[in-house]
């Protein structure tokens, strides 16, 4: 398996180096991330399980898609590509907002990350990569927000803060 790497950044999100990725979350370094809301028609959220094998937060529930932007490559273009990695299906995007968080974890990696928040529509089933997702389903946004002020260890520690400021954007 090659290494991926991150894009490191500064609080304006100007590029200001690389470095592998397991190494930029063990250092807690700033990197450029983002992530993905997919709703239905209904008005539902498309929620994915990352898969159990999972080298951090295996099994919990997230938004429908995260990951890192790669050298060169804009913030749609690497959006598409993860989805349609993760997921099995590509839509139109979105940006929406961007912000800066910070979530440690109990194995001892950080994410810290300038995140571009998308989203888009799609109305069909996903076809799950099993290294990425173990399931998924169509939720409410009040369902989550309940779900998740009553459970709050069954979402991956990024989606609590996310989806807060999705509620907030939002609203």
């Amino acid at each position: 398996m090659s290494k991926e790497y991150v894009i490191l950044v500064d609080e304006k999100d100007n590029q200001i180096g690389t470095m592998e990725k397991i190494e930029a979350h063990e250092k807690a370094l700033l990197h450029r991330a983002f992530s993905i809301f997919i709703f239905n028609d209904q008005g539902q959220l498309m929620l994915q399980q990352r898969a159990f094998k999972k080298y951090h937060s295996p099994g919990l529930w997230t938004n429908t898609c995260c990951s890192h932007q790669r050298e060169g490559e804009d913030t749609l273009e690497a959006a598409h590509r993860r989805l349609v990695e993760e997921m099995g299906f590509d839509t139109d995007l979105e940006e929406k907002f961007a912000f800066v968080y910070k979530a440690a974890f109990d194995n001892g990696l950080t994410e810290h990350e300038f995140d571009h928040v998308l989203v888009g529509n799609y109305n069909n089933a996903p076809v799950l990569n099993p290294e990425e997702a173990a399931n998924w389903r169509w939720v409410s946004l009040e369902e989550v927000k309940k779900d998740i002020d009553a459970f709050p260890q069954n979402y991956t520690p990024w989606f609590r803060i996310i989806f807060q400021k999705y509620y907030e954007f939002i609203g």
